[in-house]
């Protein structure tokens, strides 16, 4: 019993003593501790590279709102890239310098693509993916989004709308490759997420409708499918002919879901 007592008592100094804590020494034997004088230049040279950019940056944005058209200059000071723009302006609306960016020509083209394409040149929209010009001014860009990249090339598309029905074909399209692959519910939400996007488009009520059917959730498959042939106007359809002939498939096939599914509802 002493033994046991006379061990625990032992072990409980043991707990109490100091622990060793295993850490690298921030100096080993034979290092010298660098000179403050080396630091201290070192610190200037960088904050001197740090102005240098800066001062770049500050002639590369006069310059640019020096000869920029009304349109230009509205772009501008929002910080985003617009269609008429110059490499300088571009630079300009991106605050990079031509050190961000990848430039090659090809005869009256130029295309810039980032430099770092982990961290890319970004303004006030998002992260741009590709910027082509077309006799030193833009007539292209893209940015990097979820879903993949989105285009521009005309005014309508860089608008709140253009870009929000950009973004809807995306999830549309992603959607369709889901459910190629069998995914059903991440398609789902994709054509969810576009549907906010676009809320009046009727093929995207049916693409949901079949999913729903596919997934035996009847109820809302059926007001799917309603939905889907009152956005169409039928009598507006059966009217104008041809014009609606790629959806008779469509409305045929949800005209006949929804006698099938009323059934299984009584």
């Amino acid at each position: 019993m002493r033994a046991q007592v006379l061990v625990v008592g032992v072990l409980a100094l043991a707990a109490c003593g100091p622990k060793r804590v295993e850490e690298e020494p921030i100096l080993r034997n034979g290092d010298r501790v660098p000179s403050p004088d080396v630091m201290v230049e070192s610190a200037r040279e960088h904050s001197r590279q740090v102005e240098a950019i800066a001062e770049r940056r500050a002639e590369t944005a006069a310059h640019a709102a020096a000869t920029c058209a009304p349109s230009v200059c509205k772009a501008l000071a929002r910080g985003e890239v617009a269609l008429g723009m110059t490499e300088t302006q571009v630079l300009a609306a991106t605050g990079t310098t031509v050190d961000a960016w990848n430039i090659r020509s090809a005869a009256n083209a130029r295309i810039m693509v980032p430099e770092n394409s982990a961290l890319g040149p970004r303004d006030a929209v998002g992260e741009l993916a590709m910027v082509q010009l077309r006799d030193n001014r833009v007539s292209a860009y893209s940015y990097r989004e979820g879903p993949g990249v989105r285009v521009v090339t005309t005014a309508s598309e860089a608008t709140t709308a253009g870009r929000a029905a950009s973004l809807a074909d995306m999830l549309v399209r992603e959607g369709d490759d889901l459910v190629a692959r069998g995914e059903l519910d991440a398609a789902l939400n994709r054509y969810d997420r576009a549907q906010v996007l676009r809320p009046n488009d009727p093929q995207l009520d049916y693409r949901i409708a079949t999913l729903l059917d596919k997934q035996l959730r009847p109820v809302e498959a059926l007001i799917r499918y309603r939905l889907f042939l009152h956005k169409l106007e039928l009598e507006k359809i059966e009217a104008t002919g041809d014009a609606y002939a790629r959806l008779a498939d469509a409305i045929a096939h949800a005209r006949e879901r929804i006698i099938v599914l009323e059934k299984h509802k009584r």
